[in-house]
């Protein structure tokens, strides 16, 4: 296998929920959610369940007219397990594949992904409390990388810190603020997301998620959040938005990022049906769009 190593695997995330090639649902409208009622989004997790997602994430980068397209494709197999007043999640990447240019190309990144499964310590309401073993990763580094310049930038982004402060940080701006809540059509809540997109590079915005209202899915009622990007706070932001980039760490904003997107939750039974967010930004004359998509395959009983 070619050690080459994938720029934007930041992207290969494995709390992500991003989409695949499988069958879409018919497109349908969210409905709007009576002026009195408002969903809540317990987290209840399915027991005895495997959760199969498929993952997509796509970066190009235009240049002086030329344009780098890269892509990668995951399957992951998740468990949520009681443990300890809480839960456990435990993710397991089953199927990866990444492209540049359009041409297919094989990565050390998918051989560590395949030999090492995500554990998340989560509380009883879905707070994101550790990762258990965090060091399986950088271990899994060391088993089929041979040592050089690759293993040592692999062993960077895998080491236990780095892996935990990231999981984190995604988790939190896909579900902080939205779980045992209850949410009305219209109403907002606030996540910051810090995006590494490459050596030296990353986006930094405020995800406002926005109520649209409610959708039936194959897994059962869901709530609908549409999404847009903030690159600055306004001076009379609300305190919520302002202690979302607080916790954050005040990361610096990237003037001018824009996104689009939406974000589906089931809320009778928590499960990720799917979630859709394009970024695109300029940076260092560079013009970057940033793609993730996912989307719920199957929930199928555990086998025994």
């Amino acid at each position: 296998m070619r050690p080459c190593l994938l720029v934007c695997c930041v992207l290969l995330s494995l709390t992500s929920a991003c989409r695949g090639k499988g069958a879409r649902p018919p497109l349908t409208v969210a409905a709007a959610l009576p002026a009195t009622r408002a969903v809540r989004l317990d987290f209840r997790p399915p027991v005895d369940r495997v959760l199969t997602e498929s993952q997509r994430a796509s970066r190009a980068v235009e240049r002086d007219g030329s344009v780098l397209r890269e892509e990668a494709e995951l399957t992951t197999e998740s468990r949520f397990t009681p443990a300890d007043g809480g839960w456990l999640l435990t993710q397991a990447v089953t199927r990866s594949r990444q492209t540049r240019g359009g041409a297919e190309v094989e990565t050390w990144v998918d051989d560590v992904l395949s030999r090492f499964t995500l554990r998340l310590r989560l509380a009883a309401d879905g707070a994101f409390i550790k990762l258990v073993s965090p060091e399986a990763a950088q271990d899994a580094v060391r088993q089929v990388v041979p040592a050089g310049p690759t293993a040592q930038a692999l062993e960077r982004f895998f080491a236990p810190e780095a892996l935990e402060a990231r999981t984190r940080r995604e988790w939190e701006a896909k579900y902080g603020g939205l779980l045992q809540r209850n949410l009305s059509e219209g109403q907002r809540t606030w996540a910051v997301e810090v995006l590494p997109v490459g050596a030296g590079v990353q986006l930094a915005y405020v995800l406002e998620r926005t109520v649209q209202g409610t959708r039936d899915t194959e897994y059962g009622d869901a709530v609908v959040l549409g999404f847009r990007c903030l690159d600055a706070l306004a001076e009379d932001a609300p305190d919520e938005l302002t202690d979302a980039w607080v916790a954050a760490g005040r990361p610096e904003l990237t003037p001018g990022v824009t996104c689009e997107g939406t974000q589906v939750v089931a809320y009778g039974r928590f499960v990720p049906v799917s979630r859709e967010l394009t970024v695109k930004a300029r940076v260092d004359g560079a013009a970057w769009t940033v793609a993730t998509e996912s989307r719920a395959q199957g929930l199928q009983e555990e086998a025994r």
